[in-house]
């Protein structure tokens, strides 16, 4: 990716939410290969925790609400809902392979929590039983 495709900030700041280019990269290829036209967005979102915390994962949604809070990168958009962005100030999305597999990553998740970034019961990194 150029420096041209850097997102354009409507109320989801890159100091709210990051996102490394590997990230930025895997999205756009991913949403470019989903083959609904009602798609609008990638919604990062949070979830009631494991053992340790909260769950951050994201999907592909077709709709925005009064709530959300929007990022307009190249290709696609990024709408976080106003109660997650609590949770997910600071956070890094990485996207990372590995010889066990590639995944995205949320980096710092537990900084604003106080969480660890491990699980208390089995240790897994990431705050939640593997």
């Amino acid at each position: 990716m150029t420096q041209a495709a850097v997102a354009e900030v409507v109320g989801l700041a890159e100091s709210d939410l990051s996102l490394t280019a590997a990230a930025r990269e895997k999205m756009l290829e991913l949403f470019n290969q989903v083959e609904e036209d009602d798609l609008q967005a990638i919604r990062v979102f949070v979830s009631g925790g494991g053992c340790d915390g909260m769950g951050y994962g994201m999907t592909f949604t077709d709709t925005q609400t009064e709530y959300d809070v929007v990022r307009k990168e190249a290709g696609f958009d990024i709408y976080v809902d106003a109660v997650a962005l609590n949770f997910l100030r600071g956070v890094e999305i990485d996207y990372v392979e590995k010889p066990t597999g590639a995944s995205f990553v949320f980096n710092n998740a537990f900084s604003m929590t106080g969480g660890s970034g491990t699980c208390g019961a089995c240790g897994a990194a990431g705050g939640g039983c593997a």
